[in-house]
């Protein structure tokens, strides 16, 4: 037998040996449609929650979810369902996958249904303005002496959708959280590394969506390939300098939920905050603009949230700043941008000083 042979029936005998269990993916979004028929793909009973009944009713028709990923079949054991109770009533494991905006709404709304025991993982890229609150510390406050996690990463759903090679972060205190999400997702095409630094993994989803609205923008623009790798290595360490004062673990930032997010975001018209930043660097109205795109870009609430922390604690964020000043504030782009250019000369890598003079 061939060395691939071997291979595949070892990871069939594998999968066959996983006891499956019931998970909730709750969000209709591409996401988490990808997510939860990642899921039911490896044999667990599967539910996708979808705040629309119609939308839920005909995707469950017609076993695909065409308003956001058309022509994906659903896998036979994924559901979809508008009812919050089908969906989590006996679900070892809870994934939340709608916007930052609805994030805690939904949550309370599932309380009267979840097992006692059931692990609950986030996977919205966003921040909760009143108290700079991060999703995972919203399912603390609201559903306590539950297992919390994080999942993010360099995550486009389409490619994940189109079997695409990916890799993802699932982080988390608990051990057996972190390894009931890697059984229930790992693939041939999707692979789930560990993280215990879930503050920084999380604060890195989030951010990086901002400096994808500046690296569209700067596109838009006709920024080359220099003042690219400029913005990638600073956004870098605004981040890490950022979550370091909020308590989380700058190296995270240089794995896959840091880095690897941020050039993927950064780089691909495929992110809606790149597409956010590419029309507003053409001149056109943000209010225009979002409505034309469909979905939340979450980076557009995550920079007003951030640029207030950011001076409540004397962060220095320039290009936060940079970017609220030209979407707030009413700033021409290339004067923030002058001002970017001839501003103060910082560190090239961060937490590292500037080295002997």
């Amino acid at each position: 037998m061939s060395d691939e042979n071997s291979n595949n029936t070892a990871s069939i005998a594998t999968k066959a040996a996983v006891k499956p269990v019931k998970v909730a993916v709750l969000g209709g979004g591409s996401f988490g449609t990808a997510v939860a028929n990642i899921s039911a793909h490896n044999g667990h009973p599967t539910y996708l929650w979808m705040r629309h009944k119609d939308r839920a009713l005909l995707c469950q028709r017609d076993r695909e979810n065409a308003h956001y990923v058309p022509g994906y079949r659903f896998a036979d054991s994924l559901n979809a369902t508008s009812d919050l109770a089908e969906a989590v009533g006996d679900a070892s494991l809870v994934f939340v996958s709608v916007p930052s905006s609805g994030f805690r709404e939904v949550v309370q709304k599932i309380k009267p249904f979840v097992r006692s025991d059931a692990l609950l993982v986030s996977t919205t890229k966003g921040i909760e303005g009143k108290g700079f609150t991060l999703m995972s510390e919203i399912l603390e406050q609201e559903m306590p002496g539950h297992a919390i996690g994080v999942l993010s990463g360099p995550n486009f759903a389409k490619e994940i959708i189109e079997q695409q090679q990916t890799g993802t972060v699932i982080a988390s205190d608990s051990g057996t959280l972190i390894r009931r999400v890697q059984t229930v997702l790992s693939s041939d095409t999707f692979r789930v590394y560990a993280n215990r630094d879930r503050r920084g993994v999380e604060l890195a989803g989030a951010l990086k969506n901002i400096y994808a609205i500046i690296s569209g923008m700067a596109t838009a623009l006709g920024a080359g390939s220099n003042t690219h790798a400029m913005l990638i290595t600073r956004s870098l360490a605004e981040m890490s300098r950022l979550a370091n004062t909020l308590g989380a673990n700058p190296m995270t930032f240089l794995g896959l939920a840091g880095v690897g997010d941020l050039i993927l975001t950064c780089t691909s018209d495929l992110s809606r905050n790149y597409r956010v930043g590419f029309a507003l660097g053409q001149g056109r109205a943000l209010d225009d603009i979002v409505a034309e795109l469909g979905q939340v870009a979450e980076g557009v609430n995550t920079l007003q949230v951030v640029a207030a922390k950011a001076q409540e604690m004397d962060v220095y964020m320039p290009l936060v700043k940079g970017l609220y000043a030209v979407i707030f504030q009413g700033l021409p782009i290339e004067e923030v941008a002058h001002k970017l250019m001839v501003g103060e000369q910082n560190h090239d890598v961060e937490f590292m000083g500037a080295g002997d003079e």
